[in-house]
């Protein structure tokens, strides 16, 4: 199939990886010139595992091109998908500017072209959204949904640093449609994969990616504080969780219920943000909605409070992305605790590879400029000479290079462990877990 993608983001660009590498053409549109110019020379827009070989070899292969001329990607395909990014505004509600500049493009294109043209969203937006998308395509074009054109909300459950796999092995397959034609079109771009695919209202597609991330935000915030409680009481606190996780029937997933620090990421604190706003908008009193993300900010203060009691100057962090396998510092608890004590006059040096390469291009460059101008002068290019320089060592996620090197490393500085690392750097005589 001939499939536009709009926005070459982390979603826009693992999409087209894996859609060209099951066989259809697929062009990403983008309004930044740089992404189109990376995907136009076989590079990844992003750093994920295995997506930088999978663009290389799908552009050489001749099914993957980029242009910043989104008219001429809409005539030529039949199939769209929207990834742009839908980011929160400071009160909870989501910037839907992109979004529907999208749909002006496509009103506006949509009235020259002949056929039938499907539209998916795989962009997390609120219910509601896909109506309004379809609601400026017919004002702006003439054309009727569900006749010339129809609108599909098909949400993505990609994490990042397992994303290509998590893409190729599914939870499940999930379409929102009022349009058989269209449900028939997007199934069969997944009906390859080993998963289940569910047909459903468009409105409750939409919600789901919230329902989800909502209560994944909520276990990582309850095993933390099981884990603090345990921590008071001198228990182990994995032992307590790996015996709650064997219960597979009622318990559900054992992903999320592992101690350590605070959540992160674009998809958590902004879906979590955006569930408790719909909430309030709709005088629906939801208390442990509204307060999962207090739990967060404790833990970023029991991290603080554990660093000023060790009364070390000079602090390392291994980490600096909100978890192993990624260079998104978007909502990092990381960057949040480096502030903290920056503001109390530590010392702070950091190592993190995938954020060293990547540092100053795109979202990053603006969140680091927005939040930690000076970054790159508290950067260490090597992981032993932060080691060497710096009285305490804090790891913040869990890249097998930290437990490697650590295992190794023949000294008594004092380590705390937010990710649970290798049992090796755990009998370590300065090791200290944040809450095991």
């Amino acid at each position: 199939m001939n499939i536009s993608i709009f926005g070459l983001g982390y979603v826009g660009c693992v999409s087209i990886g894996c859609l060209a590498k099951n066989g259809n053409h697929v062009v990403g549109v983008d309004p930044n010139i740089i992404k189109v110019n990376q995907i136009n020379s076989g590079r990844a827009t992003i750093i994920e595992k295995d997506i930088d070989h999978i663009i290389k070899e799908q552009k050489e292969a001749g099914r993957i091109s980029a242009t910043i001329d989104y008219k001429k990607a809409i005539l030529e395909t039949d199939i769209s998908i929207i990834a742009v990014g839908t980011p929160s505004t400071l009160n909870g509600h989501l910037n839907l500017g992109y979004m529907f500049n999208v749909a002006e493009n496509f009103g506006e294109t949509l009235m020259e072209k002949e056929g039938f043209h499907v539209i998916a969203i795989r962009s997390t937006v609120m219910p509601g959204t896909a109506d309004r998308f379809a609601t400026i395509i017919e004002e702006k074009s003439g054309k009727l949904r569900n006749v010339d054109f129809a609108i599909v909300s098909n949400p993505e459950f990609l994490r990042e640093g397992s994303a290509v796999a998590d893409y190729n092995n599914p939870p499940l397959t999930l379409i929102g449609s009022h349009n058989p034609q269209a449900t028939k079109i997007i199934s069969s771009l997944y009906a390859h994969l080993p998963a289940e695919i569910v047909i459903t209202d468009i409105r409750v597609a939409e919600i789901m990616k919230y329902v989800n991330n909502t209560f994944h935000a909520l276990k990582i915030s309850f095993a933390n504080e099981i884990g603090n409680i345990c921590s008071a009481l001198d228990i182990d606190s994995h032992k307590v969780m790996d015996i709650f996780c064997k219960d597979k029937h009622l318990n559900i997933s054992p992903y999320y219920f592992k101690p350590g620090f605070a959540y992160g990421g674009s998809c958590l604190p902004k879906d979590l943000k955006g569930l408790q706003t719909l909430a309030h908008d709709l005088y629906i009193k939801a208390p442990v909605i509204e307060n999962i993300d207090k739990t967060n900010e404790v833990q970023i203060q029991r991290a603080v409070e554990i660093i000023v009691n060790k009364n070390k100057k000079k602090l390392g962090f291994l980490g600096l992305s909100f978890k192993a396998g990624t260079d998104d510092l978007r909502n990092s608890p990381s960057v949040s605790l480096i502030e903290i004590l920056l503001g109390k006059g530590y010392q702070i040096s950091i190592y993190d590879k995938n954020v060293e390469i990547s540092k100053l291009t795109g979202t990053n460059k603006e969140y680091i400029e927005a939040r930690i101008p000076h970054l790159s002068k508290l950067m260490e290019s090597s992981i032993n000479s932060l080691l060497d320089d710096s009285d305490m060592i804090i790891v913040n996620n869990k890249e097998e290079e930290y437990s490697e090197v650590l295992s190794s490393w023949n000294s008594d500085k004092t380590i705390l462990d937010m990710v649970r690392l290798d049992q090796e750097v755990r009998k370590l005589p300065g090791y200290k877990g944040i809450n095991w």
